[in-house]
């Protein structure tokens, strides 16, 4: 990336949630560190009808809100940074007038400028959106690249991922389309490829041979809030399970990528997604008391908050190693970690000693107190040979006070055109070909009180096999 190249980022949607909660405390963060070109302007595009100015001051007022994914204090001297470069287009995005609009502001830059197109809105009318920059000239190349950004979901099932894909490439080649998902620029769940393939200490052990069995948690400990007319349309498995989760699972299982490249690393994780299968006749969808009662929410809404499932991945290296996956609202914690565990010997010298039957356990605890924990055996101080676990720890909050946002990383990736951690066509379409089996089983609801780990049919869903879900711990990193 050129820093002194002219360069405009273009996002439609400019004054919703989406824009509020992540794109504009991100581009904040840009500036303070410094990630942005210089000849960079920031173009909003929205029903409110407002002035440059007046999209200023509402920017500056989304910065100075309480917001969880932003929680340092904002200094005015990088706010005032940000803001000198935003402007603003008013109008209804599916008409004409509003892209003749954006075409003469662009036009203002007379020399070559870079375009970025980010589509905060919703996926409907992408269609709109698209022929609008194509028959109005906004794609052209020939001076300076464009670029387009969408959100996930990518389609609510395989058919229409399929049909936004073919949409999205009838426009843009592929190398100018960035599919985000922000849990790709969580910083643990990047470090899971440095811990796994930077050092030789685990890898060798990440097979059937030392492995019982894989568990996945991705909980949260309050509800829907006001995402009820969204959260009501897709259900939690669909929210987190069909992304979210799949990536947790491929980092974690994928083979090692010949090199570092976008390519590589992309098509080893699309291969582990395509290995997993999803079994049907282990699934329990639940819903929490209240949902009913929830903003937004349809009557007799009977859509899920929460899912469990088991799968396994046919592939030579992981034949036979259970997965067992869990995640939805309103649980005891909010917590998302992977945890390894490990095959334990019945026979080794210390099995008959009180707690010698713990199973070492490798978790990638990605939120909160990210960080990289071993469960371990160890003797228990005094003259007794007492036997207690301990957890070997690496915590963030050791090497950095705070970590990259998400969306920082991201956005600075799709400015250097890196694709790594972005989703791809094959990729999107190989989550949605596992979830869709899964969501067809979607028939018997069950309830679950809030604050509990879920509806008690999860628990069997594991049980069955002889195993129970792990308690996460809360003194991961917390120190």
């Amino acid at each position: 990336m050129n820093t002194q190249e002219s360069f405009s980022l273009v996002i439609f949607g400019a004054t919703g949630n989406l824009a509020q909660l992540k794109l504009i405390p991100a581009l904040y963060d840009l500036v303070k560190a410094n990630l942005l070109p210089e000849k960079m302007n920031i173009i909003g595009i929205g029903r409110k009808e407002l002035s440059h100015e007046e999209f200023r001051k509402y920017s500056d007022m989304v910065l100075h809100q309480p917001n969880r994914h932003h929680q340092h204090p904002i200094e005015k001297e990088v706010a005032d940074n940000l803001l000198s470069r935003m402007l603003y287009v008013s109008g209804d995005i599916a008409q004409k007038e509003v892209y003749d609009k954006l075409m003469n502001l662009l036009a203002k830059d007379k020399s070559c400028s870079n375009r970025m197109f980010y589509l905060a809105t919703y996926p409907d009318l992408y269609p709109t959106v698209f022929n609008h920059l194509q028959t109005s000239g906004l794609n052209n190349q020939e001076c300076g690249y464009v670029r387009v950004i969408v959100e996930k979901p990518i389609g609510s099932d395989l058919d229409s991922a399929k049909k936004l894909n073919k949409l999205l490439t009838s426009y843009y080649a592929e190398d100018q389309i960035f599919r985000l998902d922000h849990y790709l620029g969580r910083e643990t769940l990047q470090n899971i490829l440095t811990f796994r393939f930077g050092n030789n200490l685990f890898e060798s052990l990440i097979n059937k041979d030392n492995i019982d069995h894989i568990q996945v948690t991705a909980s949260e400990d309050f509800g829907i809030g006001m995402r009820g007319g969204y959260y009501d349309s897709v259900g939690a498995l669909k929210d987190v399970g069909q992304n979210h989760i799949l990536q947790m699972i491929a980092l974690t299982t994928m083979e090692a990528p010949k090199s570092l490249s976008n390519q590589d690393i992309t098509d080893k994780r699309t291969k582990i997604i395509e290995e997993l299968i999803p079994e049907k006749d282990r699934v329990v969808f639940g819903q929490y008391e209240g949902y009913l009662d929830e903003k937004d929410v349809v009557t007799n809404s009977s859509r899920e908050t929460f899912f469990s499932f088991k799968t396994h991945i046919n592939n030579k290296r992981f034949h036979g190693v259970p997965i067992y996956v869990r995640g939805g609202k309103f649980l005891k914690q909010t917590v998302t970690e992977v945890a390894i565990v490990f095959k334990n010997d019945v026979k080794h010298l210390f099995s008959h000693i009180n707690g010698g039957g713990e199973a070492n356990v490798l978790i990638y605890r990605i939120q909160p107190n990210e960080g990289i924990v071993l469960k371990f055996l160890s003797k228990f101080p005094g003259t007794d040979l007492k036997l207690q676990s301990e957890y070997m720890q690496y915590c963030y909050k050791h090497t950095a006070t705070t970590l990259p946002d998400p969306y920082l990383r991201l956005l600075f990736d799709a400015l250097r055109g890196d694709q790594t951690f972005f989703v791809d066509a094959e990729e999107v379409e190989a989550q949605w070909k596992f979830i869709d089996p899964l969501i067809a089983e979607r028939k018997n609801l069950v309830s679950y009180q809030r604050g509990s780990w879920g509806p008690v049919e999860a628990d069997e869903i594991i049980e069955k096999d002889g195993r129970k879900w792990l308690e996460p711990s809360v003194s991961f990193c917390s120190f």
